[in-house]
């Protein structure tokens, strides 16, 4: 009587187990979100000291706690490279989420507002009110890159819906290079064919935070902002729809409202994003998968790291190209490219993609 008594108590205690591994992960990860803060924080700071002006680190200190100090330096400091900071900030967090939700709700681990036509579609729109309506600030580009975004995304999810099988990963990364591939060629056309339009955007096409001021961020911020802050919320039903969508139903998910809710997200994020810096390519394929690789499969999780990763690489990547080109600078969305290929053939090489 007395041995059989003891299998239960192991099995009790194994039982129990689990929700303490839970909680000691969970902590674990909220630690690691806590570290990530502080790395944006100390990339932040560089981003404002560096650049192709010298300025002494007493002065970046004084243009934050001296108001009344003057100089040129200064006038950088908070004119240039704060505004250009706090937006590298909010895109690299809005691109990065943008991302994270295109890969669940298309259960597609290549998916990318680059690859899927939303950036080109932002693009093409905003090259088309600059030529047709002379549209010239950002305030005007948010609007066009919306719904340049949003018609982007109805047309490669239409196409790739088409058919027995429905919107399948292949046929939607496929419908998405296609539409990808239509809209540069015909933004490069309207580029080519009209010097005025080509001037105004020839920095702004490759993905660039210079040359955008304070008056910018305050345009866009709210769009990135609030949009990023819903779509943490997103997490529990894009890991119903990762079990597909026979399943999501069954546990009572409404699949087709929550992927509407979902690509309005994205096209808000990634249409804002562009509006403010171009066409930046690349960032929201890689940063659901470093996020995957840090916590796992959990969309809870994954967001809120994807929130944090994508300021991280987007800053850092901001001032290598600063670094690297002095006294000149590559434009972030050159440096973005240049990085961001061998870093997912390497997450690709040694780490296997989970299917979606």
């Amino acid at each position: 009587m007395v041995t059989t008594g003891r299998p239960p108590a192991k099995a009790a205690s194994t039982a129990a187990e689990p929700p303490r591994t839970s909680i000691t992960k969970g902590i674990g990860l909220g630690g690691g979100l806590l570290i990530g803060l502080g790395v944006i924080a100390v990339l932040a700071f560089f981003s404002i000291a560096l650049g192709s002006r010298s300025i002494t680190i007493q002065t970046v200190i004084d243009a934050f706690f001296d108001p009344d100090a003057t100089s040129t330096d200064l006038t950088v400091i908070r004119d240039m490279r704060v505004p250009r900071t706090l937006l590298a900030i909010v895109v690299g967090m809005a691109l990065g989420i943008g991302g994270t939700l295109l890969q669940g709700v298309a259960r597609n681990p290549l998916a990318d507002p680059g690859v899927m036509g939303i950036n080109a579609g932002a693009a093409l729109a905003i090259v088309g009110g600059i030529m047709l309506i002379g549209v010239q600030s950002a305030g005007g580009y948010v609007w066009f890159s919306f719904i340049g975004a949003g018609i982007a995304t109805v047309i490669v999810y239409g196409l790739a819906a088409t058919g027995r099988e429905g919107a399948t990963p292949v046929k939607l990364a496929l419908a998405g290079a296609a539409v990808t591939a239509v809209f540069t060629s015909v933004t490069s056309a309207i580029l080519l064919s009209n010097v005025d339009v080509l001037n105004e955007l020839r920095f702004w096409q490759v993905g660039a935070l210079s040359g955008r001021f304070m008056p910018i961020f305050w345009q866009l911020a709210p769009f990135l902002v609030i949009a990023s802050a819903i779509a943490l919320f997103a997490g529990r039903p894009l890991n119903t729809l990762a079990l597909g969508d026979d399943v999501a139903r069954a546990l009572g998910q409404p699949v087709a409202l929550t992927r509407t809710i979902v690509f309005v997200l994205i096209a808000v994020l990634c249409g804002a994003s562009t509006a403010a810096a171009g066409p930046i390519a690349f960032l929201g394929l890689m940063v659901p998968h470093l996020a995957r690789f840090i916590c796992g499969p959990d969309y809870r999780w994954i967001l809120p790291f994807s929130a944090i990763l994508g300021p991280i690489l987007l800053l850092a990547c901001d001032i290598a190209g600063r670094v690297v080109a002095a006294p000149g600078e590559l434009q972030v969305g050159v440096v973005i490219g240049i990085v961001g290929a061998p870093v997912f053939i390497a997450l690709a090489r040694f780490r296997k993609l989970v299917e979606l």
